[in-house]
């Protein structure tokens, strides 16, 4: 390729949209703290995830430290997670002093595997966190069950799930609190930014407090927060954004078809669906190359990156893998021969509304055929 074809493309409104909305922020001279472009994009997102509380943040990241700390989880505690996910999703049980335990995969929706959670149960588990991978659903009935049998939370990371519904149900009202992730490589983006979504009524002000450095008045600080604020400028993208995201999932399902269809019978390429309860959100596509294909999953990377298509080897290494997890003994007890699996085979290929068409097939083909011609 002459240009570098990415994982993704940023979605991006106009910019003379864009223009016209920062002639109204500089009008107002309300750059940050809940200005009237924060307050419109909250108000617009309950009605998109269809959730009843939203709360919005500067970055995904930032969102999931506060859904955490927002649970009063006991300082030590264990929460059961799944390895194969982004750092951050770790990171941040870590950062709140708390003891991330990895739970192995689903070998479908490469979701924790719902079926292994109560084994890793202790005394100390305080939490459950999971996350909706590529945009599978976890097995979120199974997870809130297991949850109400042992009095524990459960937080869900819907980075890659923006819009994702279970039964016709919004996944961002499934156990206590779901954290969206709204960062440039995703399907909807405020450039950075990110939101909380929750049931509890009783957690609005607890996380309004932690995200505004636990400051309620002029003259009352309430309690220890960060600065977590997403600014004008932000939610100003986010509104523009939210008028063409389904368009941009229209045109990715087109791309999804061109794929499914030029790869089904390929052998050694399979291609994760997603459940027949669960809507898509078209946040990537990842194929998984099984032992009998030709070439190895780094190989077709390194075939891929050699001709300027720059596929993604999400998730590797995998959390566990981490230097500041790998030696605790928790991991080294553990069986996560599932993830230790597909680390070394997921591949994410470019997907976004505007890769072109001769693109596409230049990718089915060159996996079709092995990279022989």
């Amino acid at each position: 390729m002459d240009k570098k074809i990415f994982v993704t493309q940023p979605l991006l409104p106009a910019l003379s949209d864009v223009e016209a909305e920062l002639a109204q922020i500089w009008a107002s001279k309300w750059l940050t703290n809940m200005g009237a472009k924060h307050n419109e994009l909250e108000t617009k997102l309950k009605d998109v995830l269809k959730v009843p509380n939203v709360s919005l943040f500067n970055n995904g990241t930032i969102a999931l430290l506060v859904a955490i700390k927002a649970l009063n989880l006991p300082a030590g505690s264990e929460v059961i997670t799944t390895p194969f996910t982004f750092a951050a999703t770790p990171h941040c049980i870590a950062w709140n002093d708390l003891k991330p335990v990895f739970c192995d995969i689903e070998p479908n929706t490469m979701t924790i595997d719902a079926d292994k959670i109560e084994a890793l149960i202790t005394p100390n588990t305080s939490a459950i966190l999971g996350v909706h991978v590529y945009g599978f659903p976890c097995d979120v009935e199974k997870i809130d069950a297991i949850a109400r049998k042992h009095n524990l939370k459960v937080i869900y990371d819907a980075a890659h799930a923006f819009s994702t519904e279970v039964n016709g149900r919004s996944i961002g009202t499934y156990g206590d609190i779901t954290m969206y992730s709204f960062h440039a490589t995703k399907l909807y983006n405020s450039i950075e930014g990110g939101c909380l979504t929750y049931n509890n009524p009783d957690l609005v002000r607890k996380i309004y407090n932690l995200r505004n450095f636990g400051i309620r008045s002029e003259e009352l600080v309430e309690e220890v927060g960060i600065n977590g604020k997403m600014n004008e400028l932000q939610a100003a993208i986010g509104l523009l954004n939210l008028k063409l995201f389904k368009n941009e999932q229209e045109k990715r399902a087109k791309v999804k078809a061109f794929y499914d269809a030029g790869l089904k019978d390929v052998k050694g390429i399979r291609i994760p669906q997603m459940p027949s309860t669960a809507t898509n959100s078209y946040q990537y596509y990842p194929i998984v190359i099984e032992d009998d294909y030709p070439l190895s999953r780094n190989e077709v990377y390194e075939k891929f990156k050699e001709q300027n298509i720059l596929t993604r080897k999400y998730f590797y290494p995998a959390c566990h893998d981490y230097e500041c997890y790998k030696n605790d003994l928790a991991v080294k007890l553990a069986d996560l021969s599932v993830v230790d699996d597909l680390k070394n085979k997921v591949l994410c290929l470019p997907y976004y509304g505007d890769l072109e068409e001769e693109v596409q097939s230049i990718i089915l083909n060159r996996i079709k055929y092995g990279f022989r011609s």
